[in-house]
């Protein structure tokens, strides 16, 4: 499945619109993680837990996303959009969120 943020494919026709297709996936670091990935902030440097965790919820949705696509008949999804957000739970820990779209189409090769 090609999956692309452009909307089109260069050097490839689109021959069919099949539609919208999407893709969430929520994922939770664990109070180590957290607790971490918050020295680290104010030491400095980057938080990896943090950033693996992220990886893995937009890998989940963009699997989500090409495993419809693909039940539509599609062979790639075009003008992908990724959009990231921190859901804060009321018992103070962190959720993040991955939220993808895009359309399926049929490209001829």
């Amino acid at each position: 499945m090609l999956i692309t943020t452009t909307p089109t494919v260069q050097g490839y026709e689109i021959v069919e619109y099949l539609g919208l297709v999407t893709g969430e996936a929520i994922m939770g670091a664990n109070i180590f993680k957290d607790f971490f990935a918050g020295i680290r902030d104010i030491v400095g440097g980057r938080a990896a837990a943090y950033e693996q965790e992220l990886r893995k919820a937009r890998d989940a949705a963009l699997s989500e996303m090409s495993a419809e696509a693909e039940g539509m008949g599609a062979n790639a999804v075009v003008a992908v959009d990724l959009d990231y957000e921190t859901i804060q739970l009321s018992q103070g820990g962190n959720m993040m969120m991955v939220s993808v779209s895009g359309t399926a189409v049929r490209v001829a090769w």
